[in-house]
């Protein structure tokens, strides 16, 4: 946990600036809801070639959702460092839910898992992308770094398993005819 606070102060210390003031909620609002993963799978589902690829995204984010806001967070119930801290001004509304694993990170990486997944150069965006989403939550103070850590391994893990279970499923439709 001290490990957690010092890369705040860090963060606050060193790299707070108008600009970034500016940009990190703007980047934090893509990843609001899994807004700009979702309107990927839509893309993805309007193309023949990677329409599996949009129905394996939506069930990872859903499996995100259940995993990490529904279950994780309320089992864990860690408040954010807004809660603990007060002192630091906040550039966007107090969130009002627990604090791990990050749910903004956690769609971010299920999201450029598979965006990856289904074209390398899908990846070219979707990595960045999850890359500054997840560290707006640590410029904008309501996420501990430990849970953007835990958020990606998370990720990381539907992202693949969802990814297996989607061509498991692809190649046992195709097997029976569909």
């Amino acid at each position: 946990m001290r490990l957690d606070w010092t890369i705040l102060h860090e963060i606050r210390a060193f790299l707070t600036c108008s600009l970034l003031d500016m940009l990190m909620p703007k980047i934090t609002m893509l990843g609001n809801s899994g807004a700009v993963w979702i309107l990927a799978a839509g893309g993805l589902l309007c193309t023949k070639k990677y329409r599996k690829y949009g129905i394996i995204l939506l069930a990872g984010l859903a499996m995100g959702v259940l995993v990490g806001n529904v279950f994780l967070k309320h089992l864990i119930a860690r408040p954010r460092p807004c809660w603990l801290d007060q002192s630091v001004p906040l550039l966007i509304a107090v969130p009002n839910d627990y604090s791990f694993p990050s749910g903004h990170t956690l769609a971010s990486v299920i999201g450029a898992t598979i965006l990856t997944a289904a074209d390398r150069r899908f990846g070219i965006i979707a990595i960045p992308l999850a890359i500054l989403i997840a560290f707006s939550r640590l410029y904008l103070y309501v996420h501990f770094p430990s849970d953007i850590l835990g958020a990606v391994i998370l990720g990381l893990g539907i992202g693949a398993l969802t990814l297996c279970g989607g061509n498991w499923a692809d190649k046992r439709l195709h097997t029976q005819g569909f």
